[in-house]
């Protein structure tokens, strides 16, 4: 069993960071996927939204079948739905996976690949509209959204909560426990500076 992640130019970190983490906890503690790869188009380092700048392990032409496949989003989302390349890697792989992932705006990435038609999903706040007016994509403003096998995360930070309900859909919620304990992940529910009553603030921020 693999799971791979998409990277590409101005990918944003944390949309596959805290999934990597969440992934390889789940191998190293509860008998996790044996591979967890990050894919690129080309060899060689990709420079990510904030400037970091990651190595993939493998190309789009030498990926093997993944069992599971995550797209991060970041402004580089905007140049990779136009990008030939990237969504017949995707559509590709998407047809023999178990399931597909996209964190924030990966969600486009998604949907240029023909895999969000007719299904509901979200993204980050601020593209929340942009993915309505695709006009085939039943929007949620929910901090993750599974439908079938394609999963979708709100922005950012979204995407390990996502990876962790993932796990426990797929593994069970013992698995899932030892990734988040093994992660220390229990985050705080302090808010700071009233932005929870922001116009734009998603349904389940404002709920809260």
């Amino acid at each position: 069993m693999n799971f791979g992640i998409v990277i590409f130019d101005q990918a944003e970190e944390l949309d596959f960071v805290g999934p990597w983490e969440m992934v390889t906890m789940w191998s190293r503690f509860a008998d996790g996927p044996e591979e967890c790869l990050l894919v690129a188009e080309k060899p060689g380092p990709v420079t990510c939204a904030k400037g970091m700048s990651v190595n993939p392990h493998t190309t789009f032409a030498e990926c093997p079948p993944l069992d599971y496949l995550l797209v991060p989003g970041g402004e580089g989302t905007r140049r990779e739905v136009s990008n030939p390349e990237m969504l017949s890697f995707v559509s590709t792989q998407a047809k023999s996976a178990r399931a597909v992932l996209s964190v924030c705006t990966g969600s486009f990435v998604l949907h240029a690949a023909s895999l969000l038609s007719g299904k509901r999903a979200t993204t980050h706040w601020g593209s929340l509209d942009r993915l309505r007016a695709l006009g085939d994509v039943e929007v949620l403003e929910q901090r993750y959204v599974q439908d079938g096998t394609v999963w979708s995360s709100a922005g950012v930070s979204a995407g390990t909560d996502m990876v962790l309900a993932f796990i426990a859909e797929v593994a069970g919620e013992e698995a899932a426990g030892k990734v988040q304990f093994g992660a220390e992940y229990y985050p705080s529910t302090r808010k700071y500076g009233g932005f929870e009553e922001h116009a734009k603030a998603p349904a389940y921020v404002r709920s809260s």
